[in-house]
């Protein structure tokens, strides 16, 4: 007879953050969310970022659909994932490879600011 523990991975501690930031009702911590994240998770991939907000914005859809209320916030959230996706690429093209979320922050400093403007 075993004990059964649940194992919380990095992953599913991002989505549950995306969750609630999302979630909050409040717009500074939506646009905030993705350079939270970097913060939070420094040695991430970064496409882990990318995989936690589309998982996010699909289960705000999925619950929000169900419940009459689409709202804004899933279409937000991939909206985010798509932009950072972009940065992700052009991080990875630059020979970060894997990126890592702290590689997305230099970038953000040094080429493309859209991240920390918003």
């Amino acid at each position: 007879m075993g004990v059964e523990v649940e194992r919380v991975t990095p992953i599913d501690e991002m989505i549950e953050y995306a969750l609630e930031e999302l979630m909050a009702g409040d717009d500074g911590r939506r646009r905030g969310l993705v350079r939270h994240m970097c913060l939070k998770f420094p040695s991430e991939p970064a496409l882990s970022l990318v995989f936690a907000l589309t998982s996010a914005g699909a289960m705000i859809e999925d619950n929000l659909v169900r419940d009459g209320e689409s709202g804004d916030i899933a279409p937000l959230a991939y909206k985010l994932a798509a932009v950072l996706a972009g940065d992700i690429y052009a991080v990875e093209s630059m020979g970060h490879q894997p990126a890592r979320t702290r590689d997305l922050l230099h970038f953000w400093r040094r080429v493309d600011d859209y991240f920390l403007e918003l």
